[in-house]
């Protein structure tokens, strides 16, 4: 019997890029939930609506109709969210963030630890 990483219910993942500053940096590594119930101000992982295989982390904003407003804690820092994009489908919803587990501490003004642990990163919004 082989394992099925992509069947796990735990999903690790680093921040790649400043939308979601102060509370996640890049080079933050996360570990998340694989589920699609989430409600507001949850940290989720979902995939683009209008980009295939790009991994978005965003704070859920409000439900509105068959989908989720998705927001960034830093809209300054270059963020994709839905208000460049609308809502995005509740399939889309990938996992909600458990917490971030690397780097381990950090002082205030810390820039992240580059790199860490784990197996996907989230590619950074454009």
């Amino acid at each position: 019997m082989s394992a099925r990483p992509n069947r796990w219910p735990v999903i690790r993942v680093a921040v790649a890029e400043q939308s979601m500053m102060p509370a996640l940096r890049p080079g933050d590594w996360l570990l998340a939930w694989r589920t699609s119930r989430v409600r507001p101000g949850q940290v989720v992982l979902a995939w683009h609506p209008q980009r295939p295989g790009f991994l978005l982390v965003k704070r859920v904003a409000w439900r509105e109709g068959d989908g989720w407003w998705l927001a960034s804690d830093n809209p300054g820092g270059g963020a994709v969210d839905s208000a460049r994009f609308g809502p995005v489908p509740a399939e889309n919803i990938v996992a909600r963030v458990l917490f971030r587990y690397w780097p381990l501490r950090r002082r205030p003004g810390d820039a992240a630890a580059p790199g860490g642990p784990g197996t996907r990163r989230v590619p950074p919004p454009s």
